[in-house]
């Protein structure tokens, strides 16, 4: 594991990279709202990839670097991160497909800037469809903008909502809320399954 840092138009962002033996693709996974690499649904995904070949780099949004809890404007979100994408291609990932992925916000963020950088696929762990009993702020349509193949996994009982599938995107339903603690087995059988077929498109 190597701890990287990278300059982005609003400050420093940092990135920690976990190695797989083949590298068919790099995964660049964000964190939640307020969290960081220590949630076990992206420790579980980490895993997962790096066992099918995927390197996965780990990145940590400039708010957080700076030890602020109170998450940054979607605008600075995005820029940051296509910074990194880009950064990380260059200098570590070169000609390897990227995927995008996150939880939560992070989620968010992969979907808002898969197309502007160059995303193969996209990953999302717990998408906040909509907060907490407020359904008629729906953020589908950051999900149904996302014209790579997409993988949901959503816990059968997370209070942000359940997205729907569509052409390019499967939803896996998993026991748990939004946090996906309660069966990690399960979000880890969700992303190998996805990535056994998504590789094959994309290599």
């Amino acid at each position: 594991m190597t701890r990287v840092e990278v300059e982005t138009p609003h400050g420093t962002a940092r990135a920690e990279l976990h190695s797989a033996s083949e590298g068919r693709a790099a995964l660049l996974l964000g964190h939640g709202a307020g969290g960081g690499f220590g949630a076990e649904d992206l420790i579980c995904a980490t895993r997962t990839a790096t066992v099918a070949g995927v390197h996965v780099a780990l990145v940590e949004q400039p708010y957080r670097v700076a030890g602020r809890r109170a998450p940054a404007p979607a605008r600075q979100l995005d820029a940051a991160w296509l910074s990194v994408a880009e950064d990380l291609g260059q200098r570590w990932f070169p000609e390897l497909p990227l995927i995008f992925g996150g939880r939560s916000s992070g989620a968010r963020v992969a979907c808002r800037t898969a197309e502007e950088g160059g995303a193969s696929a996209v990953v999302c762990l717990a998408f906040p469809l909509h907060p907490p009993g407020r359904p008629d702020r729906d953020r589908g349509a950051e999900l149904d903008a996302v014209e790579v193949p997409t993988l949901v996994v959503q816990g059968d009982r997370d209070p942000f909502g359940e997205p729907a599938p569509a052409s390019n995107r499967e939803v896996v339903l998993v026991p748990g809320d939004h946090a996906l603690r309660a069966d990690t087995s399960a979000v880890s059988r969700a992303v190998a399954e996805w990535l056994g077929r998504v590789l094959r498109l994309i290599d």
